[in-house]
């Protein structure tokens, strides 16, 4: 079964999509709505333009989600509508960091503060439509982001936010993925 994956901005009066079929085999259909992402509260770039800086990052978490739900049986469907991402750190101008004048890029500072954090509503169903597992509101967070080696050792981007999914995903869905192993 292909994976269909679906890439939404929900704006004011319009939505945009773009659906993209992935072929793994073996794995739950994921669908996923990122609502008005514009007004996130930090998805923002450090050298490259907010909208392409955005886009790329949710392409990314996306594609992450899609990864985790592999392991969930192939007549599963998983959706949800994500309402907010927060990365993990900040971006400050690179001059009120001691990094220059001003004429150079932006940087992101990580700090143990500064937690990653994403909310959304999803749910799980069968083949027949009826949902399994679902959640309204769901407000992750992960505040020991800077304690695991694992994470610190890791060199792919959004590390964090895709750390704190995995654990997520993992106490979630964990009976499910069994059912399918």
């Amino acid at each position: 079964m292909n994976k269909l994956r679906t890439f939404s901005y929900l704006g004011c009066a319009t939505a945009v999509g773009l659906l993209v079929a992935f072929a793994p085999t073996q794995a739950a259909e994921v669908k996923i709505t990122w609502e008005e992402p514009e007004k996130y509260s930090d998805v923002k770039p450090t050298n490259e333009s907010r909208k392409r800086f955005r886009e790329r990052t949710l392409e990314d978490l996306e594609q992450h989600i899609v990864e985790l739900a592999s392991d969930l049986p192939d007549s599963q469907v998983l959706t949800m509508t994500v309402t907010n991402v927060d990365l993990a750190g900040q971006v400050w101008p690179s001059q009120f960091v001691g990094f220059g004048s001003g004429g150079g890029s932006d940087v992101r500072i990580i700090k143990r503060i500064d937690i990653p954090r994403m909310a959304f509503s999803y749910s799980l169903t069968n083949a027949e439509g009826e949902v399994i597992l679902s959640g309204e509101d769901v407000k992750l967070k992960d505040m020991d982001f800077m304690e695991s080696t694992i994470r610190r050792n890791r060199t792919e981007s959004l590390t964090y936010e895709k750390a704190m999914l995995n654990d997520w995903f993992a106490d979630t869905f964990s009976t499910q993925v069994a059912v399918n192993n």
